[in-house]
């Protein structure tokens, strides 16, 4: 899960009606630092698995131009149990299908509060040879540092055609239903930095 500047606020009126401002051209940047995790359920109980080791790039414009991608390498994701992780690799088949990847193709604008913005970030995610079209609703806060995603939504792993979700006869075994999260920090690559 990514990826936009977008509207200004302009703050309450004195009617205490949100005044937005036009909408803005957006500059390129790149993940500057970002958190890609899921929330998972198995017999033995709850987890969450999570990676830092997150890239991408955004290509501005105005907010209905925005495109961008970001992606996080399958074998970097841990859940906090070495076995359940090679688990993981094996459903995932890690080796053959490496990186996780969400391609953002279009940018919904929802309502405004504070200095956030709410938003339905439509494209699609790669994961496991499969490409499957997906929304993530997320909230853009805007920072002095660059623009912070964070959204969620909800996958079921067998859309993605991975196996090996139950063990022992079915008596061990991970629902396919997950819920994925992002948490991204957008910000001026190095090259733009550097102009500044």
């Amino acid at each position: 899960m990514t990826i936009i500047h977008a509207l200004l606020l302009l703050g309450l009126a004195s009617t205490h009606a949100v005044v937005q401002a036009p909408e803005r051209t957006i500059p390129d940047g790149v993940v500057r630092e970002g958190k890609l995790s899921f929330d998972g359920r198995a017999t033995t109980g709850s987890f969450t698995g999570s990676t830092t080791t997150v890239s991408g790039k955004l290509q501005g414009g105005q907010l209905s131009q925005v495109r961008g991608w970001v992606e996080a390498p399958v074998h970097t994701l841990v859940t906090g149990n070495d076995r359940r992780d090679r688990d993981l690799n094996k459903s995932m088949e890690s080796d053959k299908y490496p990186t996780i990847r969400f391609e953002l193709t279009n940018v919904d604008a929802g309502g405004a509060e504070g200095d956030s913005l709410s938003l339905a970030l439509r494209g699609r995610f790669i994961i496991h040879g499969v490409t499957r079209d997906a929304t993530i609703p997320a909230r853009v806060a805007f920072h002095p540092e660059g623009i912070r995603v964070r959204g969620a939504t909800g996958l079921n792993l067998k859309d993605y055609k991975i196996r090996g979700l139950s063990k022992g006869l079915g008596l061990l075994k991970m629902h396919e239903k997950i819920v994925v999260h992002i948490d991204l920090l957008f910000g001026p690559g190095p090259a733009q930095q550097a102009v500044r």
